[in-house]
């Protein structure tokens, strides 16, 4: 079986022990979600013009019912403020997010950083905009065992099993896999088995439950999680941390209409602005959205030529 296929069965068996342990049931893949209502499109005037929805695609960061549940009211606040429907797009990966956005199937993305990098590359990917958390526009990855683990470094996790989120992201596959590359191993040499979780908080929940000896997750996630359930924090132990990155950013086509590209920025920030749009981002833990500079993710780039070069 090739190492692809393993890591996918493995990531599906981890994410129904998971289910069982937490009582969630995440659904593998959410299609497409329209936020406006039959009736009210049935409303409309006769010979008024069809407002074109606006498809806004969602990386797993987290998995798709906590995204769904998250993300929700924000999407359905930019279709307000754009006057226009909007579908909210879900996929199982971060390359096939990379890939609505790629072949126009969706208008605006939230992204990781990595994936940015790969779309930037392979298209022109642009940044739209980058939200700002507790007064920083960086974040890390960080890698984590459970609480009991005599580990104290990478080095430790030796024909250990290790959990990654996405190979393209930055915080949950790149960064250990630099810090190996370095030493001249690969992940699948290094560690005894790996699974690709495919998503942040699956991989938290992984290491917590004791289902892999290791993992490597966004600070940003872990910090969000931790903040709901202050328990999670005493079953984990953070044994190493990347330098820091600028914040996972929020992107468009190159080719986007540019009437709507500039819209779409200045809702995203003025957004801290205004009441509702406050609470929303609150909700999420960001302060605001503000322009971030393309140099904040060269240190990405320097990592992923690394391991290119290996």
């Amino acid at each position: 079986m090739a190492e692809w296929e393993l890591s996918r069965l493995l990531a599906a068996v981890v994410v129904l022990v998971l289910a069982v342990h937490t009582g969630c049931r995440d659904a593998p893949q959410s299609p497409k979600i329209r936020l406006t209502s039959e009736a009210s499109e049935s409303a409309r005037p006769a010979g008024q013009p069809v407002k074109v929805p606006v498809r806004v695609a969602v990386a797993p960061v987290i998995s798709p019912r906590e995204n769904f549940r998250l993300y929700t009211p924000l999407v359905d606040y930019l279709a307000d403020k754009l006057d226009r429907p909007v579908e909210f797009l879900q996929r199982p990966t971060y390359s096939e997010i990379n890939d609505l956005v790629r072949n126009g199937h969706a208008d605006i993305a939230f992204v990781c950083d990595y994936a940015y990098i790969q779309g930037k590359r392979d298209f022109g990917m642009q940044i739209l905009a980058v939200p700002q958390i507790k007064g920083q526009r960086t974040y890390h990855s960080l890698l984590i065992v459970p609480a009991e683990s005599e580990a104290r470094s990478l080095e430790n996790l030796h024909r250990k099993s290790f959990a990654f989120s996405d190979p393209l992201s930055s915080s949950g596959w790149l960064y250990p896999a630099f810090l190996l590359a370095l030493k001249g191993q690969r992940p699948e040499g290094f560690f005894g088995r790996t699974v690709f979780t495919f998503s942040h908080d699956n991989t938290i929940r992984a290491v917590a439950n004791r289902l892999v000896d290791g993992g490597a997750v966004d600070s940003l996630v872990y910090d969000f999680m931790v903040s709901q359930s202050p328990d999670l924090d005493r079953s984990l132990r953070v044994i190493g941390k990347s330098p820091a990155w600028g914040n996972p950013p929020v992107v468009v086509h190159p080719r986007i209409e540019p009437s709507l590209r500039e819209r779409l920025r200045q809702i995203l920030l003025s957004m801290h602005q205004d009441q509702r749009g406050k609470q929303l981002l609150a909700n999420l833990m960001i302060d605001r959205f503000v322009s971030l500079d393309d140099t904040y993710y060269r240190d990405i780039r320097a990592m992923a030529a690394t391991i290119k070069a290996q």
